[in-house]
């Protein structure tokens, strides 16, 4: 699976770890940044870079994961993209019911709350639950679709 990940300042550092892990699980991960740790740079940019990532590529089954510091500025910098559902997980629940029920396609985290075995289990808890496509979970999809 092809995944874009990017973090701010406070994410950085789960974002190399992360990156590591995904692909010797054997996705495909293309890194939007921040390409070095920069304490002065925000979490819009990195939420914006894998948000038009997601939407422009060709592979419909493409992912995002942002990280920052709370993961409250990148879901809501990545929900200001119509298409991008940016859900934001903190346990393994949560994970399975974003992809289940709502079809995320772009994983929100947090580096402050979090540790990384948590962030491991989420990410991997995500990325393998299908969308169950059930007709009220896609009716929902396409209300939000029409929200401006």
């Amino acid at each position: 699976m092809k995944i874009f990940i990017g973090a701010d300042h406070n994410g950085f550092a789960y974002k190399k770890e992360l990156t590591s892990y995904l692909t010797h699980a054997g996705h495909e991960v293309v890194d939007c940044g921040d390409t070095k740790h920069d304490p002065d740079n925000d979490f819009p940019m990195y939420a914006a870079k894998v948000s038009q990532a997601v939407l422009s590529d060709k592979d419909d089954t493409a992912k995002g994961i942002v990280i920052c510091g709370s993961g409250q500025g990148v879901a809501m910098a990545a929900n200001r993209f119509k298409g991008i559902r940016a859900s934001l997980c903190w346990n393994l629940e949560e994970a399975r019911l974003s992809r289940n029920d709502d079809d995320a396609n772009v994983l929100c985290l947090s580096a402050s709350q979090m540790d990384m075995q948590t962030v491991r289990g989420v990410v991997h808890t995500w990325l393998a639950t299908p969308f169950a496509g059930a007709p009220r979970f896609v009716r929902r999809i396409n209300q939000l679709d029409q929200l401006t």
